[in-house]
């Protein structure tokens, strides 16, 4: 691995020398994700495999080019999972491509965000050099955590060489209940739902119909049954359910690529009210995440996503000219022109594919 890591090195001094774009990815299957990908091919998946993995700490350290589905057979024998529930969206998801894009699945709003669970990571920057931020335990942070910054960067930072993330133990027992509400009584029902102690560890709303999951220890998971009522829904029903939630194969995100729709997602607080915009919606998180398929302007979109203490990414489809990303202030901007910079002062990294420009 020492002689892969050294290659890789030789090759973005190169890469910065000449002033070549070099396009970092792994399996390739969120390449639709974020601007346009260019520059010549940097496949992390040379650098793969289970680095270290101590189950009674909870911490597992992979190369960035460990496919996704593999880590999480290693975890699984040991009873174990990725608790932000990362979607994969094709057979080739690497761990890197997972914190690179910073996407959590169903799970994220009881478990925490994929930066929840960073401890440490490793990248090779813009000059070459190996840097290493953070470390293998819980408690490792003084000053900035630069490891988080990783998350979601969509490899503009430089390319992940290894990441030590946290894990947890899966649930004793899971169970979904199935509701028939409108948006605004399904919305509401979750915000009361949420200050209650219930074992819910994921929710979506789509078409009439609310689904909930609940998650722990078997005395409070049946509890939590009894209390909130509705439809159980059976396995292996419950479990396909959540998994095309995740990958985005349920009806209305099929229905949004392939009818050539554009795909919104709107990050807004739980109890905000309807959207207000014409299309069809699929609400998770307890409300605080909104998919959109609608024919509304970006202007629109972002602008209704803006009053609502929020904001909206062009998630798939739409024309590239738009920005995928919730335009900055210009202070903010400033930050990441900085940050840019000081990780990638030539700026050979996926180019674009964060913000125009750099």
């Amino acid at each position: 691995m020492k002689e892969v890591i050294e290659r890789w090195q030789a090759r973005v001094r190169q890469a910065a020398s000449a002033g070549t774009p070099l396009r970092i990815q792994g399996g390739g299957s969120k390449d639709f994700y974020g601007g346009s990908c260019a520059g010549e091919s940097f496949d992390t998946r040379e650098l793969s495999g289970v680095v270290s993995y101590e189950p009674t700490e909870l911490v597992v350290t992979v190369h960035g080019g460990t496919p996704l589905v593999e880590l999480e057979n290693v975890l699984a024998g040991q009873g174990q999972m990725l608790a932000f529930e990362p979607p994969h969206f094709g057979p080739g998801a690497t761990v890197g491509g997972a914190v690179a894009t910073g996407l959590s699945g169903p799970r994220r709003l009881a478990a925490g965000a994929v930066r929840d669970f960073v401890l440490g990571v490793r990248i090779i920057d813009g000059r070459g050099d190996l840097l290493s931020f953070g470390g293998q335990v819980m408690k490792n942070v003084a000053g900035y955590d630069v490891s988080r910054l990783v998350c979601g960067s969509l490899g503009t930072l430089g390319p992940i060489v290894d990441v030590s993330l946290k894990v947890l133990p899966r649930p004793a027992l899971e169970a979904s209940l199935r509701f028939a509400m409108n948006e605004a009584e399904a919305v509401e029902a979750l915000n009361r739902w949420g200050g209650q102690p219930l074992p819910i560890s994921a929710s979506a709303w789509h078409g009439g119909v609310l689904m909930v999951r609940l998650s722990g220890a078997p005395a409070a998971v049946a509890s939590a049954v009894t209390r909130l009522g509705g439809e159980t829904v059976p396995d292996p029903e419950a479990t396909s359910f959540w998994i095309s939630v995740r990958e985005q194969q349920h009806a209305f995100f099929a229905d949004s690529t392939e009818n050539g729709g554009v795909l919104w997602r709107l990050a807004v607080p739980t109890a905000a009210p309807w959207l207000g915009l014409d299309g069809d919606q699929l609400i998770e998180w307890g409300g605080g995440l909104r998919w959109l398929r609608t024919a509304a302007s970006a202007e629109r979109v972002r602008e209704r996503a803006i009053a609502l203490g929020g904001h909206a990414t062009r998630f798939r489809g739409g024309e590239a000219s738009v920005p995928a990303f919730q335009p900055l202030s210009p202070a903010l901007m400033q930050i990441q022109r900085q940050l840019k910079q000081a990780f990638d002062p030539a700026g050979i990294f996926n180019p674009g594919r964060l913000y125009n420009g750099f």
